[in-house]
Formats: C-alpha cells, sequence, structure tokens
C-alpha cells in the first residue's frame, strides 16, 4: 500500500476548529504542508483543537510544522489544545519544544539598542578596559619582582632558551622584515618623487626617505611584524602550556613560570628587536636609493651625500632608542595573554588575536608618546 502524504482535514464549528493531521507529516513534503498551513483562516479567539490521531509517521520537520501552528494560533489569542498524540511521537515533540527552534521570528530588540543601554554598554566596555589596565600593571609589577630577583641571582638567568628566543624572533625574522623595509622604501621614493618632482624638488626625496625611514618607519615597521610573528607565539605557546597543565607541573616541580617562560622572551626580544630595527634602516634605504637612481637618476655616491646632509645628530638613533621599549611591550603583552588562557583551544586562538591587536595598539601609542617628547625636547 502506497504511503499517504501529510493531509490536513479542517472542521469549523460554533466557536471552535478542528485540524485533523492525517498521513506521513516528513521533510520530504514539509515545503508543500507549511504552504497550507500558512493557508489557514482560523478566526481569531476561537478555540483550536489539533487532532493528532491519523498521523502515521512524523519527523523533525512535521513536528515543527505542527508546533509552529499551535505556536502562532496562541499568539493570536485562539486556545490551542493538542489531542490523540501517539506516545511513540512524544518524546519528538517535547525534543523541538526543548531545542530552541521555535523562538519567534521577530528577534526582540537588544537592550544595547536603547539609549539607556547604549550607555550602560560603553560603562561595561569602559570599567572592563580600567580592570584589563590594571591587570596588565599587575602583572608588569610581578615581572618586575622577579628580574630583580634574577639580577641578584644572574646564575639562574636561562641564557641557552633566551639564545633560542633571540634566534626565533630576531634571526628567523629578518627575511620578512627586510622584504617588507625594502618595499616600504621603494613606495616612499616612488611616492616622495612624484610629489616632489611638481615643484622641481627631487632631490629632497632622499631627505624624506631618510628621515621618515630612520626616524619612525624603520623601526615601527619592525615592531608591528614582530608583534604578529613573535607576540602572537608567545600567547600560544605559553596558553597552549596552560592547555596542557605544562605550567601547573612547573610550580609543581618549584620552578616560577615567569622566570622560566617569560624573561628568556623578554630579554631576548629586548636585545634582538634594535638589531632588526638596524637591518629595517638599511634595508629600506637601499630600496629607497635603488628607487630614486631608476625614477631620478640619483646615483648611489649622489644618494649618500645628501643622505649625510639631510641627517641631524639624532635622527639614526632615535629610532634605536624605540625598539627596546617596543620589545618590551610586545613581550609583555604576548605572555600576558598567554597566562590568561582558559583550558580550550577557542580561548588560545581568540587571546592570541587579542595579543596583536593590543600590542600594536600600545606601540603606536608608545610611538607618539616618544614622539611628542622629541618634539618638546627639540630633537
Amino acid at each position: 500500500m502506497a504511503p499517504i502524504a501529510a493531509t490536513l482535514a479542517e472542521t469549523k464549528d460554533a466557536g471552535s476548529v478542528v485540524l485533523a493531521a492525517a498521513g506521513e507529516w516528513l521533510v520530504a513534503t514539509a515545503a508543500e504542508t507549511d504552504r497550507r498551513l500558512r493557508a489557514l483562516e482560523v478566526p481569531a479567539g476561537s478555540r483550536v483543537t489539533l487532532d493528532l490521531a491519523g498521523i502515521d509517521r512524523i519527523d523533525t520537520a512535521g513536528a515543527w510544522l505542527l508546533l509552529r501552528t499551535e505556536r502562532d494560533l496562541s499568539a493570536r489569542g485562539n486556545a490551542v489544545e493538542i489531542r490523540n498524540l501517539q506516545p511513540s511521537f512524544a518524546p519528538l515533540f517535547d525534543q523541538v519544544r526543548a531545542g530552541g527552534i521555535l523562538a519567534p521570528d521577530a528577534h526582540p530588540r537588544p537592550a544595547h539598542h536603547s539609549l539607556i543601554g547604549f550607555v550602560a554598554r560603553i560603562g561595561e566596555i569602559t570599567l572592563g578596559l580600567l580592570g584589563r589596565a590594571y591587570r596588565i600593571l599587575g602583572f608588569l609589577g610581578l615581572v618586575q619582582l622577579t628580574a630583580l630577583r634574577l639580577i641578584s641571582h644572574p646564575r639562574r638567568l636561562r641564557l641557552t632558551a633566551m639564545a633560542a628566543q633571540m634566534e626565533q624572533t630576531g634571526v628567523n625574522a629578518l627575511p620578512i622584515v627586510g622584504l617588507l623595509s625594502f618595499l616600504i622604501g621603494v613606495v616612499i621614493a616612488y611616492q616622495g618623487a612624484d610629489q616632489l618632482r611638481r615643484f622641481g624638488a627631487q632631490v629632497y626625496t632622499v631627505n624624506l626617505l631618510g628621515v621618515g625611514i630612520l626616524r619612525e618607519l624603520g623601526v615601527l615597521m619592525a615592531a608591528i611584524i614582530i608583534a604578529g610573528r613573535s607576540g602572537s607565539a608567545f600567547t600560544a605557546q605559553i596558553g597552549t602550556m596552560r592547555v596542557n597543565e605544562e605550567i601547573d607541573a612547573l610550580r609543581t616541580i618549584g620552578l616560577d613560570p615567569l622566570e622560566v617562560l617569560v624573561l628568556p622572551r623578554l630579554f631576548g626580544l629586548v636585545l634582538t628587536l634594535p638589531m632588526l630595527t638596524l637591518w629595517a634602516d638599511l634595508v629600506g634605504l637601499f630600496g629607497g636609493c635603488l628607487m630614486s637612481w631608476a625614477s631620478l637618476g640619483i646615483t648611489p655616491p649622489q644618494f649618500m651625500q645628501q643622505l649625510r646632509d639631510s641627517l641631524y645628530p639624532w635622527t639614526f638613533w632615535i629610532g634605536l632608542i624605540k625598539a627596546p621599549t617596543f620589545a618590551f611591550i610586545i613581550a609583555l603583552i604576548g605572555c600576558y595573554e598567554g597566562f590568561q588562557v582558559a583550558r580550550s583551544a577557542e580561548s588560545v586562538g581568540r587571546l592570541t588575536t587579542l595579543a596583536v591587536v593590543e600590542a600594536i595598539f600600545l606601540v603606536i601609542v608608545a610611538d607618539a608618546g616618544f614622539s611628542i617628547f622629541f618634539s618638546f625636547l627639540q630633537i
């Protein structure tokens, strides 16, 4: 005998409506059944009975259609009653009800979309940021105390771990830092020459290139690259150790995680970033020199002479002075976020991304502070 598709018989009496469902209420015919259910014209306020005695088979889609009909009719003020539900189908209906898929189509407006909610949301975010800044300062204090304790016992400094970090964060980063710095030098030289050509002052492209790269862009590009490359690695490495309970194991055997994990990374990066900055400066100037030679006809000897004439005594050193501070910020934030990881892979990924964003933001804020400070000193 061929299976009977879903049917719905509608019977109206005075003040009441009986909807008799029969056949197979399956996903294969859900679209047609949904169209018929939506076409029902049930008087508002009337009593409605859903008679399910004739249903032979039903799946999740069919149960959802019947329960949605019950919900929609109840929302219009009808008194709805489901009768003759077979005991074997009851667990399916309970599961659909508990699954949360019968939520109203129109989503309620979130509380923060109102004016009061928006102000409350701003206050909540502000308090969260202040609390985060307070915790980072506390972590900074712990790192400083651990460093002072290590200075009084220099034999406890893990030189092997620090050298390994210098290799990972410095030597292995030379190609990417050099490539991007070279391209930045080419772009600045090309764009500067294009603008200065209007005034017949193409030779001052060298001045723009030298001051821009040595004073600002060299160290800033190196710091941003290291923040994305090494800062994220610090968070991921320490966070994974926290997930695997390796940090708890270090404490159990009497080792300080800050001394073992944080200080080698911190000292290694502080020593490495100035060297990467010097490398970025040289490669950036080399790229600008090649571009000036190709587009302006300024030979390398002329480029070097113009560069020497354009630089102030402090121009070269300003970038190198910034580098240790930027390195300290990147390492501190990367390690701090690693220790904040919860015991889940999702937390590792989220805080790794957050560490990069925070480190780059604080590096740019620190660079702005250096600019104001050096402007105040007139250097």
